[in-house]
């Protein structure tokens, strides 16, 4: 089990690698007012990040379970 993990990890540094060689050329990104030029692979790096962590924030939200307090844990009990 343990090779198959580091074959997959492997085999996905791989797909990034040949992503990032093919998306370098510069690209024209405008977010409001402002106009920022940049590799094309770092725009598909940052756009990635920011949906991953607007994910994680997500699925925080929705799997948090609510706290019981004190007096409702003691009312169930009794």
């Amino acid at each position: 089990m343990k090779k198959v993990k580091i074959v997959l990890v492997i085999i996905i540094l791989l797909i990034a690698l040949v992503v990032s060689l093919q998306n370098t050329q510069a690209v024209e990104t405008r977010f409001l007012f402002a106009t920022v030029t940049m590799p094309r692979v770092l725009l598909l790096l940052l756009t990635f990040t920011l949906g991953l962590i607007a994910g994680l924030i997500t699925a925080s939200f929705i799997l948090k379970k609510p706290a019981k307090s004190k007096e409702k844990v003691k009312a169930e009990q009794s």
